[in-house]
């Protein structure tokens, strides 16, 4: 008897392009991932506190490189990547402006549309292109309102649901590729983007009634997730959503 040998979630030789990468979410998977070997890319808009990350990053011994980054600039995508040829993608970039449906003004439908999928679709399509025979990792940070509404979210809520139907129609069309395209769908992370929403009672007490594990989302819970995509632990993983919403959507 021949027993199985466990797949590996090392990333060494691989390079990763993380969006959003200075802060929060996007930092916890640029750490996740180097830490496990890959070179990582860490894109982001601001240059100043990027900078700073890569430093802290690099003194880690791991391999990183900062690389000011606007997604929503779809022109500028081809020129601001150069010649790099990238194994995984993880675009952590996002925009929330919540507020209710009747309330919305189109400038902020725009604005949270053209980071969280027009975005997100040229840039899966950017990194396809520079990816090798072999295949590569697509991740989308999705959000749990991919599956289910929230207060005060209709166009949040639009943006994620669209994007995990994208997903689902890229995974097709690139499975003879080998590249691999999922979302994962954290629920609330306390992060400095969402202390608004923590320093509001009643928004503690939905998201306390909603999350059955009791408790809220650190950015250390999304890290062992987005290492598992990007590796050849998941090599027959796509077109999903992994779920680290402690239950939110289990109703």
């Amino acid at each position: 008897m021949t027993l199985p040998k466990p797949p590996s979630f090392r990333l060494d030789g691989r390079t990763a392009l993380v969006t959003g990468a200075s802060s929060g979410i996007g930092l916890g998977c640029a750490v996740a991932l180097a830490e496990a070997g890959a070179h990582v890319i860490c894109a982001a808009r601001g240059a100043g506190r990027l900078e700073g990350t890569v430093a802290e990053m690099q003194a880690e011994g791991w391999s990183a490189e900062a690389l000011p980054l606007d997604i929503a600039d779809i022109d500028a995508l081809p020129a601001a990547l150069g010649e790099r040829r990238l194994d995984v993608l993880v675009n952590a970039a996002g925009l929330a402006r919540h507020s209710a449906a009747l309330d919305t003004k189109p400038a902020d439908y725009d604005a949270v549309m053209d980071v969280n999928l027009r975005a997100a679709f040229f840039l899966s399509v950017e990194a396809a292109k520079r990816m090798p025979e072999r295949g590569g990792s697509i991740i989308h940070i999705s959000s749990q309102m991919g599956h289910v509404g929230g207060i005060d979210r209709a166009v949040y809520c639009a943006s994620k649901h669209g994007l995990e139907g994208m997903v689902k129609a890229m995974a097709i069309e690139w499975g003879p590729r080998r590249i691999r395209i999922n979302t994962l769908c954290p629920t609330f992370i306390r992060t400095p983007l969402t202390e608004a929403t923590f320093d509001n009672p009643e928004r503690v007490a939905w998201i306390s009634e909603k999350i059955k594990l009791g408790r809220t989302g650190e950015v250390e819970d999304i890290m062992g997730g987005v290492l598992y995509l990007a590796s050849d632990a998941a090599a027959l993983v796509t077109g999903t959503s992994l779920l680290i919403d402690g239950g939110w959507t289990a109703d």
